[in-house]
C-alpha cells in the first residue's frame, strides 16, 4: 500500500453469470455471516462471506448510491479495491 491517503475504492459487483457494476466509490457496506461490515478507502485485507439473501451498499465517488441484493458468495478486500462475488446478485436501487 503506499504511503499517501487513497483517495476511492475500485469496486467490482459480479454474479455468476455476469459483471453487475464497476466503477469507483468512497464506501462499500455489507452484511456477511460475521456482521455488518463498512470498507473505506485504505481498509485492511479481508476474505468474508455473504450473509444469504442481504444487500451489499455502495456510495460512488460522486456521491449516488448502488444497492444490490445478493444471495451467497464472498466479499474480497485487497489494495486493489473491493471485490463482491455473488451466487445471484440484482441492483435494487442506484442514485
Amino acid at each position: 500500500m503506499s504511503l499517501e491517503d487513497p483517495v476511492a475504492l475500485h469496486v467490482e459487483l459480479v454474479s455468476v453469470e455476469r459483471e453487475v457494476w464497476s466503477g469507483e466509490a468512497s464506501t462499500v457496506i455489507a452484511r456477511t455471516t460475521e456482521g455488518e461490515i463498512g470498507i473505506l478507502p485504505g481498509h485492511a485485507s479481508l476474505l468474508g462471506q455473504l450473509a444469504e439473501g442481504s444487500e451489499v451498499r455502495i456510495t460512488q465517488e460522486g456521491g449516488g448510491e448502488v444497492v444490490a441484493s445478493v444471495s451467497g458468495g464472498f466479499l474480497s478486500v485487497t489494495d486493489g479495491g473491493v471485490t463482491v462475488l455473488a451466487e445471484q446478485a440484482t441492483l435494487s436501487g442506484a442514485s
